[in-house]
């Protein structure tokens, strides 16, 4: 199979898992939106061209917010892929608090390929917060969300020059 295959198909997968979500933000955006958009970071802010990486991205909350187990994963697009969304997923049996604690910690412990794929979710995520935030959040908490993402991706540094920047910006939009 192709790697561009492989990518559509990860993003057909994805679509189907996600069809039934919504994102947090006033007008209940389609879910798939979001994988979509770290793809599209990761390619034309990161330059990356890594097939894993970029199915990955799309589908790295398969595992944590779908029935989509890991062997699932394994059979569709192969061990690597399965490997770098189980290395990106939170595991939600755990508190919130544990979990955003357990991403600082963690980051640096992830493959380099699942650091790239971290950084674009967090990119996305400060997009989003900035621009079209979850509706019954204030301005404190958008901030809080801010400074952890910063938390985690401080924990990665060096790993991509270019969706470090990304990064970067994303927070100059700090509310």
């Amino acid at each position: 199979m192709s790697d561009v295959t492989l990518i559509l198909k990860a993003a057909a997968f994805a679509a189907r898992k996600h069809r039934d979500q919504r994102r947090k933000d006033a007008e209940a955006s389609p879910y798939i939106n979001h994988p979509l958009e770290l793809a599209r970071v990761l390619a034309e802010e990161g330059g990356v061209t890594d097939a894993a990486t970029l199915c990955a991205a799309l589908l790295h909350d398969t595992i944590e917010d779908t029935a989509t187990t890991e062997d699932e994963l394994v059979r569709e697009f192969g061990a690597e892929v399965a490997a770098l969304v189980l290395e990106v997923s939170d595991d939600r049996t755990l508190p919130k608090a544990e979990r955003k604690r357990q991403q600082v910690e963690h980051a640096a412990t992830i493959s380099p390929k699942a650091q790239r794929v971290k950084l674009a979710d967090k990119i996305c995520n400060l997009n989003d917060v900035a621009t079209a935030p979850p509706a019954n959040w204030g301005q404190d908490r958008r901030r809080e969300y801010f400074d952890w993402a910063r938390q985690v991706i401080d924990q990665l540094r060096g790993v991509d020059a270019r969706l470090e920047a990304a990064f970067d910006r994303a927070y100059a939009a700090r509310p």
